[in-house]
């Protein structure tokens, strides 16, 4: 039995919660990661693992054993990547998670710069609007918008941009521009159903603040299908500047009622809990910082783990 392999075996079954998910992540048969456990438990004489109709959860000799070899295979693995940088630089494989829209246009476009600095470097991205489970997934970091619920993650806010209300010309034309944020219930709003949109907002104006609610005939839950909506002249919608940047360059797009202010949209670099962030995942979300030097990077909030638990 290599014990290495089956300690890193046994903490991806504990950290995914089943056999099945953990042999996704691990890219192993079932019956491979069912064994693995086994053979561990015979080793070392004591039961690790409870099963049952919903699932599997660690005894305390499993709890135990987890935490230590948890911290045995990252010093195994920060061992290993001191070498390999200081010869070859990053190297391996890196699975990112981030949203399909702000993506497409502010990280894929610029990805060969960063693939060019390390070329030993692969990436896997996963594109998906909502938070999927990382461990699961075997994601090393996830860009995510929004404010954060699961205080567990080891997170860092690093970016922030303004919302905005944005229509196309052609639809100002058709039915007016709002002079105030009340005007808004007379317009036909795209409503973005996902984590950070909604009907409801709070403009604010120097000591001045308006709660509105909006609303219209199309709901989306998806960036790409709110996008798709206001080019296509069906409404405005309360946005981020990311979201429309290209667009608000070139006016296609334009935002009114800028005179009032927003709550802005935070971008966190979320890493898995339990595990410090690779020097991978660290240089990815320092490229994204610097892609994204045009906005205000923010110091890390309270809440999630904070940026000091992200230092060398």
């Amino acid at each position: 039995m290599d014990r290495m392999a089956a300690m890193e075996t046994f903490v991806a079954v504990v950290e995914a919660g089943s056999f099945s998910a953990a042999a996704r992540r691990l890219a192993l048969g079932q019956p491979a990661v069912s064994k693995s456990v086994a053979q561990l438990e015979e080793h070392l004489g004591a039961r690790l693992l409870l099963r049952s109709t919903r699932g599997l959860t660690p005894t305390d000799a499993g709890q135990r054993f987890y935490e230590h070899a948890r911290r045995a295979i990252e010093e195994a693995d920060h061992a290993d990547q001191a070498v390999h940088e200081s010869s070859a630089g990053l190297s391996g494989r890196l699975r990112i998670s981030a949203a399909v829209t702000f993506s497409r246009l502010h990280v894929l476009p610029a990805l060969k710069v960063f693939l060019d600095r390390h070329p030993n470097l692969e990436l896997d991205v996963i594109l998906d609007d909502r938070s999927i489970d990382l461990l699961e997934e075997g994601v090393d970091v996830a860009l995510r918008m929004g404010s954060l619920d699961d205080s567990s993650m080891i997170a860092r806010r690093i970016s922030q941009s303004r919302r905005l209300v944005v229509g196309t010309p052609d639809y100002f034309a058709q039915v007016g521009v709002p002079g105030t944020p009340a005007e808004l219930s007379r317009h036909q709003a795209i409503v973005y159903s996902l984590r950070g949109g909604g009907e409801s907002w709070a403009f604010s104006q120097n000591s001045t603040e308006v709660a509105v609610v909006v609303s219209g005939r199309v709901r989306v839950s998806a960036a790409e299908g709110m996008r798709t909506a206001v080019l296509g002249h069906l409404g405005l919608a309360i946005a981020s500047e990311w979201m429309f940047s290209p667009e608000l360059a070139d006016g296609t797009v334009r935002a009114v009622l800028t005179d009032w202010t927003l709550p802005p949209v935070d971008l966190w670099a979320v890493f898995p809990a339990g595990r410090m962030p690779t020097s991978k995942a660290r240089a990815f979300v320092a490229f994204v910082e610097e892609v994204l030097g045009g906005a205000t990077a923010v110091a890390a909030a309270p809440g999630p783990a904070s940026e000091a638990q992200l230092a060398d």
